[in-house]
Formats: C-alpha cells, structure tokens, sequence
C-alpha cells in the first residue's frame, strides 16, 4: 500500500485548500493512521475531487463532511483513493529465500509435531503477497492441508480483498522473477490465451482474506510464526510505526520472523526482542526489556 503513482484525470473544478488538505489529513491520521504528504497534495485533489462528482458534491469541506458523519460506504471509497495498491508476486524474492531456507525445517518439524502454524501478511494488497506466500510455503511443505497450517491476509481496502479473493489475475500482469516461480502458482496447463488466470486451489485453500485496519485493535490473541508488513508503515508518522513495530514482536512466536518493506527500518530491534538477520528481515529473539 502507498499514497503514489499517476494521479488520475483530474474530472472537477473544486479547489483543495491547505484548510481543506490539513482537515483530510486529520480525517486519515485519525482514521487510518496514514501520513498525507503535503506534496502530495495535487495527487490527492485529483482522487477525492472524482468522489467529489460521484457524490454530487462541489467542494471539499462538505465531502469531509460525508466522511466525517461516518458514512461507511464512502469512507471505503476515501481509503481506497488515498492509497495505490502496488505489488506483485514474490516481490522482494530474498524474504521468501529466507523462509524456505532458513525457516523451512523448523516449519514443518513443527507442522507435524501438531503444533499449530500462523503466518500473516498484513497489508496484503490484491493478493499477491500471500499467493506467494503459500506457494513457498508448499514447496517445503507439500502436505500442509493435512496439517494446522493458515495464512491469514489483511487489508484495509475492500477493492483490493475482493481482487484477491477471486485468485484471478490478468496473464499480462503476473510477472514473476522467474518461470519456476509462476509455475508454482499458476498451474502452465491453462489457456495460454486467457485474459485471465486463476492461482492453484490449494494455495486459496491455506488462506484466509480479511478487511484489518493496522491502527485499530486486532480481534485475535494467538501467535504467528511468520508477519510480514511491507511496505505500509512508510506511510505511517514515527510514532505510529514505533507502535506497529512493538504490536508485531508482541504476536511474533518465538524465534518467529518478521519481513518489512524495503524503505522501512526498525531503530534499535533489540529494544522489540528482534534480531537482524538480513535485508529488512527480523527473528524473534527475546522477550522486550
């Protein structure tokens, strides 16, 4: 999830005031947790101004108004204007490599000792994280079906759920770093002139897709194994991603990993009971002084 990318064909007249941006930019802070760049400012005028014709509105103080009534329906449509859903499977590849040959043993030493196995991709976009996910997750553990063995994938954004959900992607769009890689997902006997292609049946049967919003309570207690969050807290302020970072070393197993984005750092992981152990990568280590 990020705010960025082309902003879209600016369709109304309405002006976005600095008022105007500072109180959307409350209305998201408090809201969503999200950090609105002021530079980002023609971007967002751009999106919300479209909402603002959907609606029937013609400035910007009485559609945050609408979002401020609580109006649930648009406040979706706020969100999912605010945030650019950019991903693709097995994107930052090393972070799986890390799982299937650093983790993988214990995973399935674990899985078939009848411990339970949670692994959860929070901020999971269209899909393709947790595809990914459940696809290496096979691949040392061909039999997870058999085992206590869930991926649960988060979102905030309910357009981009029910893409993932559905488990069919544009064949144009798949890239993968490699044919190996997309073969694990994508069965190669489908038809090589379909627009669209589905995932393999068992990686859908390992995951769970939910709506979770990051900076709200999380309605489970349980432990995971494996978290990955990427890409997402850069667009949280400093604070907000001091305490997303303590809420996932609090629900990370021992000895559990943790997987962020590329541009994202943790200061001081010992502080959390984390230890470095690659590029944007993390174990468990000991419980917080």
């Amino acid at each position: 999830m990020s705010i960025d990318g082309p902003p879209i064909l600016d369709t109304g007249e309405a002006q976005l005031s600095e008022d105007d941006f500072q109180r959307i930019a409350r209305i998201a802070k408090a809201g969503w947790g999200l950090n609105l760049d002021p530079a980002k400012k023609p971007l967002i005028r751009s999106r919300l101004g479209r909402r603002l014709k959907a609606v029937g509105l013609t400035d910007f103080k009485a559609y945050c108004a609408v979002i401020e009534s609580g109006d649930t329906v648009e406040s979706e449509h706020f969100v999912s204007a605010l945030t650019t859903n950019v991903t693709h499977f097995y994107r930052e590849t090393h972070h799986f490599e890390t799982i299937e040959t650093e983790f993988a043993a214990s995973l399935a030493a674990r899985a078939k000792a009848g411990h339970r196995i949670r692994i959860w991709s929070a901020g999971c976009s269209s899909g393709q994280e947790p595809y990914s996910l459940a696809a290496s997750l096979l691949a040392v553990l061909p039999d997870a079906a058999r085992y206590d063995v869930k991926i649960l994938a988060t979102d905030i954004d309910l357009g981009v759920l029910k893409t993932a959900q559905s488990g069919l992607y544009e064949a144009k769009t798949a890239a993968f770093p490699t044919p190996q890689l997309k073969a694990r997902v994508f069965d190669p006997a489908q038809e090589p002139a379909a627009r669209d292609i589905a995932v393999r049946p068992e990686l859908k049967a390992l995951i769970t897709f939910r709506r979770l919003n990051l900076v709200q309570p999380w309605p489970f207690a349980g432990q995971f194994q494996i978290v990955m969050c990427r890409n997402v807290a850069i667009y949280f302020d400093k604070a907000t991603q001091k305490t997303l970072w303590e809420r996932f070393s609090e629900i990370l197993a021992p000895d559990g990993l943790l997987f962020i984005g590329h541009s994202e750092r943790i200061p001081n992981p010992p502080e959390l009971g984390l230890s470095p152990i690659g590029i944007t990568s993390y174990r468990k280590i000991n419980a917080k002084n």
